[in-house]
């Protein structure tokens, strides 16, 4: 690893020169005038050890320069995450065969998102049609099977009331009647997508956890949730 080098993966340098595009096309300058339009994905203090946003730490005694300086140096580690998680699902497509579509414009990072994937997670599948492409195959890749949406359904049932029952404000756990939701059949399908996604997303961050393992850092590119470095703030 060179100085000119923020990471290696599998044997090969990721460039400064790559992470600080990144922070440019986000909207995160390397010394930025003002926050750019990434500020619900981009927590400039610390991360979980799967990629969630982590609460704003009140610092009183730093002087604004040196937050600032500290903030700086957590953003470029967060967006050497992305960077490297975005290198790893284009890897990871080629060596399944997959062809991911053509870059795209970025587009803002939903706080939803981010709230469900980390923000980490969340703003890779943003930017990186590689990583998506992969999150997509793991999803087929996922089995459910009928007793599995079966037994999403019936422990579930307030979710599939009729619009109907909905709008009359039937309790689903007290006095409706089998009229008052929608039939299995009906729901079967969307049950079973959705917990094909679910699924997906558990694949999409076991891998991830396991591809990054052998992945160095430069110092200064550090994990922002990694306690080797001064600056790291990291919550469960």
């Amino acid at each position: 690893m060179t100085e000119h080098d923020a990471a290696v993966v599998q044997g090969d340098p990721i460039p400064k020169a790559r992470i600080e595009a990144f922070l440019e096309r986000a909207g995160w300058p390397a010394h930025p005038r003002g926050a750019g339009p990434y500020q619900c994905a981009a927590p400039p203090r610390g991360a979980t050890s799967h990629d969630e946003p982590a609460h704003a730490h009140r610092h009183t005694t730093a002087p604004p320069s040196d937050r600032r300086a500290r903030d700086e140096r957590q953003r470029r580690r967060w967006a050497t995450q992305v960077v490297v998680t975005d290198e790893l699902a284009r890897r990871a497509c080629a060596a399944r065969g997959l062809r991911p579509p053509p870059e795209a414009s970025p587009t803002l990072v939903a706080e939803s998102a981010v709230a469900d994937l980390g923000s980490i997670v969340a703003t890779a599948l943003a930017h990186s049609p590689a990583a998506r492409a992969l999150l997509a195959e793991l999803e087929r890749e996922q089995p459910v099977p009928d007793e599995a949406a079966w037994e999403y359904y019936t422990r579930n049932r307030d979710r599939h009331l009729t619009p109907d029952a909905l709008r009359r404000g039937v309790n689903p756990f007290h006095g409706a009647t089998d009229t008052d939701f929608v039939p299995y059949e009906q729901a079967r399908d969307s049950i079973t997508a959705e917990l094909r996604r679910a699924a997906g997303r558990r694949a999409f961050f076991d891998w991830l956890d396991q591809a990054r393992v052998g992945v160095e850092y430069a110092p200064g590119h550090e994990h922002p949730g990694d306690p080797s470095h001064p600056d790291h703030e990291h919550r469960h």
